[in-house]
């Protein structure tokens, strides 16, 4: 009887002492629930037939592994999550901040386990909900020193090719510095900061992996390369701002790229690849998109020259 009433004792202690360790120890973001990526990039698919506008709401999809399409229908924003604490790639405007956000809960995330944010370019339908998202989540936001200058003035830059026809948005204090190559961590995540100037001074593309069991795979978030500009703007006038172009396309071309993802969805067909039309996992998507950069450049110069 003794021996039966020592155990019973021992057992609640342990028990209580369990629920008191418990109680102390760090809390971290549940894990999104285990739902068939491709049925979530078939809603996605579906709610954005016909609609790709800046701030059009769209329901959130799991990627690959821990990195999620939280974003809109014509912007691209990304969430890769940890137990330590998540990142976000680009805001969209600050219009499209109530859908992110409730994106991110709907996968099962608090968005105040946000700890970083960070983005492509610097142009109000990427980084224009920064300043709300911000306060959203109470993330730092870090950028290279040209995108950090635009964000925290509100301003385009007056060397912008897109001057006068790209609007102001609501300035935000950067609270870090980036610079290219750099790996940028948050507990377990590790992303690489790849300077990718050309459409923007302070465009940025990124590099991570994301891992389901044993089989991992690298993606490729690459900035926006297409040279647009207000009607008046001639490259052909610029040569400081071809010369960047030149030299992004080079670099895209050679990263590692298992999963292209551009900031406007399109250029990368996003969305037919989440919902199994096309192949997610493309390893020549990069160098691709390139070479389809580099003949749009050129013919853009052609057409200024008269050709």
């Amino acid at each position: 009887m003794t021996i039966q009433i020592a155990a019973v004792r021992a057992s609640c202690f342990l028990a209580l002492g369990a629920l008191f360790l418990a109680s102390c120890r760090p809390s971290t973001a549940p894990s999104a629930p285990q739902v068939d990526p491709r049925v979530q990039g078939a809603a996605l698919a579906k709610a954005c037939t016909d609609r790709d506008g800046w701030s059009d709401a769209a329901p959130p999809a799991r990627i690959f592994g821990n990195t999620f399409y939280v974003g809109t229908c014509g912007i691209a924003v990304l969430l890769v999550t940890s137990p330590q604490g998540h990142v976000l790639l680009d805001a969209s405007t600050a219009e499209a901040v109530p859908s992110i956000v409730a994106n991110i809960r709907t996968l099962g995330f608090d968005p105040r386990d946000v700890k970083l944010i960070v983005g492509s370019h610097e142009h109000i339908d990427h980084m224009g909900g920064f300043a709300e998202l911000k306060k959203a989540t109470g993330a730092q936001i870090a950028l290279r020193e040209p995108a950090r200058a635009v964000i925290a003035s509100g301003h385009t830059d007056p060397a912008d090719p897109q001057l006068g026809i790209i609007p102001d948005m609501t300035p935000v204090v950067v609270d870090r510095i980036l610079v290219d190559g750099e790996t940028v961590q948050v507990g377990e995540l590790k992303l690489t900061v790849v300077a990718t100037p050309g459409h923007t001074n302070g465009g940025t593309s990124w590099n991570w992996q994301s891992c389901e069991g044993q089989n991992c795979v690298t993606f490729a978030y690459v900035d926006s390369m297409t040279a647009v500009s207000a009607d008046q703007y001639r490259f052909t006038d610029h040569p400081e701002r071809v010369a960047p172009y030149r030299a992004t396309f080079d670099k895209v071309s050679q990263l590692p790229c298992d999963v292209l993802i551009t900031p406007h969805p399109g250029f990368s067909n996003v969305f037919e690849r989440l919902s199994g039309a096309e192949p997610l996992i493309d390893r020549d998507a990069c160098r691709r998109l390139t070479d389809a950069m580099r003949v749009r450049l050129d013919k853009r110069l052609a057409t200024e020259a008269g050709q």
